[in-house]
């Protein structure tokens, strides 16, 4: 099923809820709710650049059984990872493999595929999907009821009515700020990124690897299609964060083990990308009609290797809470807040713990910030408020 953006605004057809984005958390809240029996619209704007590849960790399994959606993880087309290596407060590698993990190996997402099996898969349920475009709230009834504009393809407009709205829009959190909610963010990490091709010698080792360095850490994992993702993640007020691909490789070369790694492929003439990386959370993550989901209610440093898994997770969760909150539960919202407490309490103590480990630049402003940040970061001056889930380092590029 698809939107009708040509009919009338007197005409507006009603929802019980609107998911605004279409990435994991969005597409898990419209499943969570479409299977629940309520009629959801999910609006995906399909804006920004697309996502380059992510590491998807065992656990997400379970989520995407309870979402009904496990079919979306096929081997044609996502790379299976079996090792995680990380070269973190000493020059030796380490190694976590999954040989004894309940839930078998992880994995290395062809993410765009990955997004667009969920979403239809949320179609075929009975989700309304409206692609390329956005959701604005614009306005609200006496009885509480939404109305939502459409924009979409050719700039193309009609509304629709709806009880709920739920904000998965991304770091960005477009619906929930607009409502009064405030970011509260707790540094200044940011990730450039470059897509290598495929290697000049092949080669069969798919672990993803994590080297620190004095000024931040490096990650790269092959990708479903035989290239390699390459990221830098430093500070944004950092020299390395300004530097383009020439820069790049000039510092990966001096690396230990990622510049091996990144040898054997092509430098590619494509511009290094940039993009957040920074731990961030609403102080808010529901308010009068809306609840936010995935990065929109919290997005965490990329060491922690949760950031799909959290995404298809809060937005499960979200999807049930917004359920029962319309079936007459006046704790579900609240119940869904704290949960949302617990799990970005639990991500800071273990990013704190984890940055902890690495010693060999005390000096350096990267570590040195990490090292001394508390209940707010003097770096920063931002609240430090609240903390991120790491296990030995996967990462979410």
């Amino acid at each position: 099923m698809t939107v009708d953006h040509t009919g009338p605004a007197a005409t507006a057809r009603g929802y019980d809820v609107v998911v605004a984005g279409g990435g994991p958390a969005g597409a898990a809240a419209a499943l969570a709710l479409v299977r629940a029996g309520r009629t959801v619209l999910l609006a995906d704007a399909a804006t920004g650049p697309p996502p380059v590849g992510e590491a998807l960790p065992a656990a997400a399994r379970v989520v995407l059984r309870d979402l009904g959606a496990q079919d979306v993880l096929d081997e044609r087309h996502h790379l299976p990872c079996y090792a995680n290596l990380s070269a973190w407060g000493s020059n030796d590698l380490a190694a976590q493999d999954t040989i004894l993990d309940p839930h078998g190996h992880g994995w290395h997402l062809d993410r765009g595929r990955f997004d667009r099996e969920l979403r239809e898969h949320a179609r075929l349920l009975g989700t309304e999907v409206a692609e390329h475009t956005t959701a604005r709230p614009a306005g609200r009834s006496g009885d509480g009821t939404w109305t939502v504009e459409l924009r979409g393809p050719g700039r193309r407009r009609t509304t629709v009515r709806c009880r709920r709205l739920v904000d998965a829009t991304g770091r960005r959190a477009g619906l929930a700020t607009a409502a009064g909610a405030r970011r509260v963010v707790h540094d200044r990490l940011v990730a450039l990124c470059l897509t290598l091709p495929p290697s000049t010698t092949p080669t069969p080792d798919a672990s993803t690897l994590v080297e620190a360095s004095p000024d931040g850490w490096w990650y790269t994992a092959l990708l479903p299609a035989g290239h390699r993702l390459l990221a830098r993640y430093t500070d944004a007020d950092l020299p390395g964060a300004r530097k383009g691909g020439t820069g790049l490789l000039t510092d990966v070369a001096r690396t230990r083990h990622t510049g091996a790694r990144v040898s054997t492929h092509p430098w590619p003439a494509a511009a290094v990308r940039r993009a957040p990386a920074h731990t961030v959370r609403l102080d808010t993550v529901h308010g009068d009609g809306w609840i936010a989901a995935g990065d929109a209610a919290a997005a965490f440093d990329p060491l922690s290797s949760q950031g799909i898994l959290t995404a298809l997770y809060t937005g499960m969760r979200a999807g049930q809470a917004v359920h029962d909150h319309l079936g007459g539960d006046r704790t579900a919202l609240t119940r869904y807040a704290a949960e949302l407490d617990t799990i970005t309490a639990v991500h800071l103590r273990n990013r704190r713990t984890f940055y902890g480990l690495e010693h060999r630049w005390p000096r350096h402003a990267f570590w040195r910030r990490r090292h001394t940040a508390g209940p707010t970061d003097p770096a920063d001056g931002r609240p430090n408020t609240r903390p991120d889930p790491i296990p030995p380092p996967g990462v979410s590029a």
